[in-house]
């Protein structure tokens, strides 16, 4: 007979690293509850998990970050400490999600019966969410455009990085406190304000980065360790006006005054083009253009001449 295994702690159910990379306790990270169904609110919903201010796109830009985070470790870690915790976050969404939808018609008779005219489809519900998930949750935002990743930021610079998290931890807590003000539903209130308050904490948190790395007079501009005799230094503090008179723009603290790094004083000046007009060579035989795009351009001055330059350059 096998022997039964000794009852371990809270503590001790937690995998080492040698026994998993995640685990699972079957528990939401906070209670979700849905007093009153609202199919058209799980649309909504929907733009918190798959939408470019969502969870799948914090998820998977904290991961990336830190799987090629090079550096001290600790940043790393924070880094997947907090993609783990929104894998936690898409969790609950969905599971909002599927709870909103259990009153959701499965047919267009059933909610014909009581608007002729198809209950404005279904009363603007995802089509979806009742033809492709059995009621339950999609990777997609609002509209039901899947999540596609362009929006997943990943450079290998920490300041970078965590000033892009800053700034995607508050586009989600802006659509938080949307969604927040959406519903009146007491549950679904009371999930967003714990997923708000997350947001300002995570906010908090990169912003705390920052603060360790030296600050934002520390880091700029980023990336720091490119040595800035390198770049055109009489452009690198000035604001250009593209005005057509050519006056200035509105002058504010970016336009006057010490640089937030420090290394300069801030001025504008009314932008003057510097380079010529683009010249362009002939298009090449075989290249796909029209014969009248290939025809004798002489006529055409210096713009001919350097054209030409260039054709008989390429055919020699």
């Amino acid at each position: 007979m096998t022997a039964k295994r000794p009852l371990r702690s809270t503590a001790a159910l937690v995998p080492s690293p040698e026994e998993a990379m995640y685990y699972t306790d079957k528990l939401l990270q906070y209670p979700v509850r849905v007093e009153k169904p609202d199919p058209l609110f799980a649309k909504a919903l929907q733009q918190a998990i798959g939408g470019i201010e969502g969870e799948i796109r914090v998820c998977l830009q904290y991961f990336f970050q830190a799987w090629g985070s090079r550096g001290p470790a600790k940043y790393r870690d924070l880094l997947l400490n907090t993609a783990t915790e929104e894998i936690a976050h898409i969790e609950m969404l969905a599971t909002a999600v599927a709870l909103n939808l259990e009153t959701a018609p499965l047919s267009m008779k059933e909610d014909v019966a009581k608007d002729a005219a198809g209950g404005s489809v279904l009363n603007g519900i995802d089509m979806r969410h009742v033809l492709s998930t059995g009621l339950a949750a999609l990777p997609t935002d609002a509209n039901g455009v899947p999540f596609d990743t362009s929006h997943v930021y990943a450079s290998g610079n920490i300041a970078a990085d965590m000033l892009a998290n800053v700034t995607a931890e508050a586009t989600g807590r802006m659509l938080a406190t949307k969604l927040y003000n959406m519903t009146e539903d007491p549950g679904m209130k009371d999930m967003l304000s714990y997923l708000i308050a997350r947001d300002t904490y995570h906010q908090q948190q990169f912003l705390a980065v920052i603060e360790e790395l030296g600050g934002l007079d520390a880091n700029l501009p980023i990336p720091n360790s490119f040595p800035q005799a390198s770049e055109a230094a009489e452009f690198s503090y000035v604001q250009l006006g593209f005005n057509r008179d050519g006056s200035p723009p509105p002058a504010g603290r970016w336009s006057q005054g010490p640089s937030l790094d420090g290394n300069a004083e801030y001025s504008q000046r009314a932008m003057e083009p510097l380079g010529g007009e683009p010249m362009l060579a002939p298009p090449r035989p075989g290249g796909g253009a029209q014969t009248q795009q290939m025809s004798d351009q002489k006529e055409d001055g210096m713009l001919g001449k350097a054209a030409h330059a260039v054709q008989d350059a390429l055919k020699s």
